[in-house]
């Protein structure tokens, strides 16, 4: 039995910067979360390299990021609840934004386009000015295009990464 339409894809980030008294270290807790996203209804495509950054905010504490392609019949919705239960599951707290977390998983892009209900919105608001969001999902969709910017995953990152112009008429003081 064939299926005709290709399942839904998703961009999934992944991030931690807390080690897991069973995983370890963030970089294991990273490949353990990979682990745990794998399901009846949702299959793995490819997975980014796992990279290091600095915290956003208030932590001190470098993350390990990455980014995993899946591909999966579910609802935005109900795939933010899935990430959210595996979350949990490796004890995440919700609270203090942009604390030391164990694993954080959002939903970047969604092969639907965009999606906004109030709880959810995709892309991910934030994605096209972050490096160690843009980085690992250039590694594994380089051209998948953003669907309210209308520019491809590569040149999202490559004008993240373009040197700024100096503004020659701005103070030195």
């Amino acid at each position: 039995m064939a299926n005709a339409t290709p399942l839904p894809l998703y961009a999934i980030g992944l991030g931690s910067n807390r080690r897991h008294a069973r995983f370890g270290d963030p970089r294991r807790v990273l490949l353990a979360a990979l682990a745990a996203l794998e399901s009846d209804d949702i299959e793995p495509v490819d997975a980014s390299p796992i990279i290091a950054s600095d915290p956003v905010g208030p932590s001190r504490r470098r993350y390990a990021n990455a980014v995993a392609l899946v591909a999966s019949p579910l609802s935005p919705p109900e795939m933010l609840d899935r990430l959210q239960t595996i979350e949990a599951a490796f004890g995440r707290r919700t609270g203090q934004r942009w604390s030391a977390r164990t694993l954080d998983l959002d939903i970047l892009l969604w092969s639907g386009g965009a999606w906004s209900d109030g709880a959810l919105t995709i892309p991910h608001p934030a994605m096209a000015t972050r490096a160690f969001v843009l980085g690992p999902l250039r590694a594994v969709a380089p051209g998948w295009p953003h669907p309210l910017l209308g520019r491809t995953v590569r040149q999202l990152a490559a004008q993240l990464v373009r040197a700024k112009p100096v503004d020659r008429s701005a103070s030195a003081h």
